[in-house]
């Protein structure tokens, strides 16, 4: 079965023959499938009026567990984003009812930011219709080959987790 990068990567060494453009075979199909996963998952959380940011957010303090609290600089750890993204993201999930702020009992000057009950449903609906999406995406695999490329693509992955 013959793919669009298949034509893309005979393109290349056809005109540039001097080159190993092997990496592509696997990296513009990763390149591609980020994609469609960007577009499944906008999908799974506008169903459920989220956007990618705000379930990231959300997930991460539901990760934590009972009581769904987090202190703002662990949520950054969690999500990768810089202390001024997440105050305005913490501001307008507090806005919308899915978040709420608390003091911090052990610390006078500090906050912690704790999911509220609606955020709870809504994103434990938005992560089972992002499941739904992704089994979907995945549907062409076995177990073993869903198994064999998750532990491929975490090899590639683990120096950049480091």
């Amino acid at each position: 079965m013959e793919d669009e990068v298949d034509q893309l990567v005979e393109a290349w060494q056809r005109e540039r023959p001097d080159l190993d453009v092997e990496p592509m075979q696997v990296l513009s199909r990763v390149t591609r499938l980020a994609r469609h996963l960007d577009l499944a998952r906008k999908a799974a959380f506008s169903q459920h009026g989220l956007e990618s940011w705000e379930f990231d957010v959300l997930t991460a303090l539901r990760r934590a567990g009972d009581p769904y609290v987090l202190s703002p600089g662990r949520l950054l750890r969690e999500t990768m984003v810089t202390s001024g993204t997440m105050t305005n993201r913490v501001d307008r999930l507090v806005t919308k009812g899915l978040v709420e702020r608390r003091p911090d009992p052990d610390d006078r000057r500090g906050v912690l930011v704790c999911l509220t009950e609606a955020g709870r449903s809504r994103v434990d609906a938005a992560l089972e219709g992002l499941l739904e999406q992704e089994r979907l995406l995945l549907s062409g695999l076995t177990e073993a080959q869903r198994a064999s490329l998750s532990a491929l693509l975490r090899t590639v992955i683990a120096p950049f987790d480091r």
